[in-house]
């Protein structure tokens, strides 16, 4: 007798085989997980339904199903199946795979080529598959849990289209289990509070959560609470690669939660981070970054928080260090925001790239020696602790040269206060400015 998956029951539970690799789909209506490429109107069922497959690079976390839904892709259509990995695998390999597709084609059977994490292989071996790519000597399904478009050529990505596999949720994950408990025929020996554990403890990795369900299985029949499951199941190593598309997507969430002062999500991607093994003193140069570039003179003492959580880091080490940082990011989320300083920066730059070849007035140059006070060097300068107010309201700019307004502060925070101080001294330099028109 078949159950769900197309296979005899007696037939799998004598097989000594892992238990992700029984529960293997038999076909694409029991995958799991991706129903927005598998559901009526999904891409691929689109494809299917039209009787051809793309060449396709399946993109998305480990532990989604990408080989699983390669090979039953090439049943659906009808192609040889063939699965190489570019870790273990070199030009000479490909060639023997390219040229055993192109027999098997002039007999009439066409190739489905898998090829798991593609993004190993270099620019050049990408480059190889394009020719065969091309006649049709074969649908090429690459896999990948890296970003296609930082790791794959331009010019193979422009013969294949890229579908995102999404990591598992927790109704995903709760299906496998009733399918993993109809396999063994009795349920997981696990009490309720310890299942949603396990739910996190996979974080959305389907093959490994079906790994410490079976581990589970094997523990006995007595059901598990929380507490006794983390001693029986290890913590599933964080998905980050501090040189791939994981750090820059964590280091973009931890800056744009602060920017947004969502203190608690920035914590939450701070220590991601930590947890993946990133080095404390990279966050606290993106912290120190930050405080500059996000907060700035809205809060001045961001700053000086900033380069003191990264001198208490580089005293304490790690773990004590970690907390120094941690009241950076608390300190930096709930501080007033303004990038007015930031865009003056930019502003003055792009200004002095146009006009960089202006002399300064005479009147502020000084004036050492008599040719150049001959050539009016310093003359009429005002010295303003001696003017009225402490302020002349001279011009500062080059003569020829409108005056600029570069810095534009925010009514947020202490520039609430600097926006008071330019308003003042903007309406002195008129008065001044009116008083010498009069003269």
């Amino acid at each position: 007798m078949s159950d769900l998956f197309g296979k005899d029951k007696s037939e799998k539970s004598s097989a000594a085989r892992p238990l992700a690799d029984r529960l293997r789909p038999a076909t694409l209506a029991e995958v799991v997980g991706q129903e927005h490429l598998l559901k009526e109107g999904g891409s691929l069922q689109r494809m299917l339904e039209a009787g051809w497959l793309a060449s396709l690079i399946l993109w998305g976390p480990p532990g989604t199903g990408k080989t699983t839904i390669a090979r039953l892709l090439a049943e659906e259509v009808d192609l040889h199946f063939e699965q190489i990995s570019a870790v273990f695998s070199g030009v000479a390999d490909l060639r023997k795979m390219f040229e055993a597709a192109r027999l098997r084609r002039a007999n009439g059977k066409a190739t489905l080529l898998f090829v798991d994490e593609i993004h190993r292989f270099n620019r050049s071996q990408q480059d190889g598959f394009l020719p065969y790519v091309e006649d049709g000597t074969i649908t090429l399904i690459g896999a990948t849990t890296e970003n296609p478009s930082f790791e794959l050529n331009g010019a193979l990505l422009s013969r294949c289209q890229v579908l995102v596999l999404e990591r598992h949720e927790e109704n995903s994950l709760m299906q496998l289990l009733e399918r993993s408990e109809e396999l063994e025929g009795r349920a997981i020996p696990l009490e309720e509070e310890a299942k949603l554990k396990l739910y996190d403890l996979a974080d959305g990795d389907g093959r490994f959560f079906l790994n410490m369900v079976e581990t589970i299985f094997r523990t006995g029949t007595k059901p598990l609470n929380a507490i006794q499951l983390t001693e029986v199941i290890s913590k599933r190593a964080p998905s980050y690669d501090k040189d791939r598309e994981g750090h820059y997507n964590l280091i973009s969430a931890l800056h744009k939660s602060l920017r947004g002062s969502d203190v608690d999500a920035a914590l939450y991607w701070f220590t991601r981070m930590l947890d993946g093994g990133e080095d404390p003193l990279y966050l606290a140069r993106r912290l120190v970054r930050f405080a500059v570039e996000d907060i700035g003179m809205a809060d001045p003492q961001a700053l000086i928080q900033a380069n003191a959580a990264k001198d208490a880091y580089q005293f304490l080490g790690s773990p004590e260090g970690d907390l120094a940082i941690a009241q950076s990011v608390i300190y930096l989320a709930t501080a007033p925001k303004s990038n007015a300083a930031y865009v003056a920066f930019k502003a003055a730059a792009q200004s002095s790239r146009k006009n960089g070849s202006f002399m300064p007035p005479k009147h502020i140059l000084n004036a050492p020696t008599d040719m150049m006070k001959d050539l009016g060097y310093g003359k009429n300068y005002s010295y303003d602790h001696d003017a009225e107010d402490g302020f002349s309201g001279q011009n500062y700019f080059p003569d020829d040269m409108p005056r600029q307004e570069f810095y534009k502060p925010v009514q947020r925070g202490f520039e609430r206060d600097i926006s008071k101080r330019l308003d003042y001294w903007d309406r002195l330099r008129k008065k001044r400015d009116s008083e010498g028109d009069a003269e």
